[in-house]
């Protein structure tokens, strides 16, 4: 009886500290995938910042083409300005040399004076410096008199007499100096529909003097000759440029920005993926090295108990035969000590098959005669708990080679907690089916029992796991192992309250007759 307590005591310290072991080995797994996570995140940093230079370098392309088409568009004005001023000038030398020569000299010759308050003499000069001006884009010709402000002739009759009218640019030219002045209004606004239009004006002031016999511009100023060009038509035509500039450089930068975003997004979705498929090995791998340390641990533990547990068992059988005849009616405590050390057995076996998984038997077997025998095996317990068997299984399903025996184990643990689930009696189901399209075999065990939450979901197939009062939580660990080295896997559908579903999808290997 001593060697039995010590033996319990030292079985249950044991598996008590295994949970333990197995809780901290959780805890620090979950550490490390956190800090591997953080370490991808800090990976990833780097292509991150290749979004913010993508978006960056295009704001500065949209800055550069701003500058550019700013730059451009001035420098299109100063040509325009300067290209204006000088066929300006070059206008009014031909219009000084046409008026005097056809009008100031004839004129002197017959009246003896110049007096354009004389009609004749105004019309004359009025018919010479429009035929000059005919097609050559000048909106406008005025002559101011050298003595005084005012307007001796114009083009537009309404100014004629109007005393100060020149400016500053007159002054410079009655002192023998050309000149010109814009005076223009006009942006990328005055494009939109509504704004007012551009405007552009250049008057060019150049002096009016006598002409010698070779042509040279001599002597006395006689006036001073005001050339007015309407630049509207061209100074839109440069804002029109510049906002071609701008609407092309957005359009590059758009496709830019297009196939740069489809670059970004999509290699960020494949280092993204990597990085989680990287995470997913390192856990896997923790994972490996977490149950090859309890693995080893439960192997020396149970190797250790087995050889006295099968001791104390023959021994209490023994005993009990012996005290059937010292001591008839107290042969039960016998019974109990052979039944505590089966149930001790059992989990001692339990451990030894997790941590010392058996090698597979592969020959041909079927999916729906393991079912049937599941069924023929807990037919007197379901009839016994109110529990309805139902038999869904695929006609003609093929074979495929698995190890029968340790399948039939994982689909005994799996009906044998659907029953379980179901305290209160339900239905329970098991279905076979196959999937020519993927070549796979499944099992499904059905029940209507208490259901799982997502959390026990997750949790379900980790080791020691259990949210029974007995068991060790290692029925469907092994179950995983085992289905895994067949090269399959197990998919789990819950909803508390309304039972599970376990199905186990293997690929089929081997088709027979």
């Amino acid at each position: 009886m001593e060697l039995l307590t010590g033996l319990g005591l030292r079985l249950k310290q044991w598996t008590a500290r295994i949970p333990l072991l197995a809780h901290r080995q959780k805890h620090k797994r979950k550490n490390q995938f956190r800090r591997n996570r953080f370490a991808a995140s800090d990976e990833l940093l780097p292509f991150e910042l290749v979004k913010y230079f993508a978006v960056t370098s295009l704001a500065l392309i949209f800055c550069a083409s701003l500058l550019l088409s700013w730059i451009l568009a001035n420098n299109a004005k100063h040509v325009l300005l300067k290209r204006s001023e000088a066929y300006s000038q070059l206008f009014a030398e031909n219009l000084n040399r046409q008026v005097f020569l056809q009008f100031v000299l004839p004129t002197v010759v017959r009246y003896g004076r110049i007096a354009l308050s004389d009609e004749r003499q105004f019309r004359r000069l009025d018919s010479i410096v429009r035929n000059i001006t005919r097609g050559m884009h000048i909106d406008s010709v005025t002559i101011y008199d050298s003595k005084e402000n005012i307007i001796s002739y114009s083009t537009i009759t309404e100014l004629v007499g109007r005393r100060n009218m020149g400016g500053l640019e007159y002054e410079k030219a009655r002192r023998g100096e050309d000149n010109a002045v814009l005076i223009s209004s006009g942006s990328l606004f005055n494009l939109l529909p509504g704004a007012p239009p551009v405007y552009g004006t250049l008057k060019t002031y150049v002096p009016f003097r006598q002409e010698d016999r070779t042509g040279e511009r001599s002597g006395e100023i006689m006036g001073v000759i005001e050339v007015v060009q309407d630049l509207s038509a061209d100074l839109r035509a440069i804002i029109e440029l510049q906002a071609r500039i701008i609407l092309l450089s957005l359009l590059i930068m758009g496709v830019l920005f297009a196939i740069l975003g489809v670059i970004v997004v999509r290699a960020n979705r494949i280092m993204a993926e990597r990085a989680r498929e990287r995470l997913r090995l390192e856990e896997k791998l923790g994972e490996a090295q977490r149950l090859a340390t309890l693995g080893k641990m439960v192997a020396a533990v149970s190797h250790e108990i087995k050889n006295p547990l099968g001791i104390v068992r023959s021994t209490a059988e023994i005993l009990g035969k012996r005290i059937a005849k010292v001591a008839p009616g107290s042969e039960h405590l016998a019974g109990i000590i052979v039944e505590e050390t089966t149930r001790l057995d059992t989990i001692v076996r339990e451990f030894l098959d997790f941590a010392r998984p058996r090698d597979l038997v592969m020959e041909p077997e079927s999916l729906n005669t393991l079912a049937e025998r599941i069924a023929r095996f807990f037919s007197h317990e379901l009839e016994q708990k109110n529990i309805n068997l139902h038999l869904e299984l695929a006609p003609h399903l093929p074979r495929c080679k698995m190890d029968g025996e340790q399948m039939y184990q994982v689909l005994m643990n799996m009906v044998f907690n659907a029953i379980q689930a179901m305290p209160e009696g339900g239905d329970l189901t098991l279905t076979t089916a196959y999937d020519p399209d993927g070549d796979l075999l499944s099992i499904a065990v059905s029940d209507t029992g208490e259901g799982m939450d997502r959390e026990k979901i997750d949790q379900v197939f980790s080791p020691f796991f259990t949210d029974k009062h007995k068991g060790t939580g290692l029925g469907l660990a092994i179950a995983k192992n085992i289905v895994e080295k067949h090269g399959g896997r197990i998919e789990v559908y819950s909803v508390p309250g309304r039972g599970s579903r376990f199905t186990i999808v293997l690929p089929l290997r081997i088709e027979l007759d």
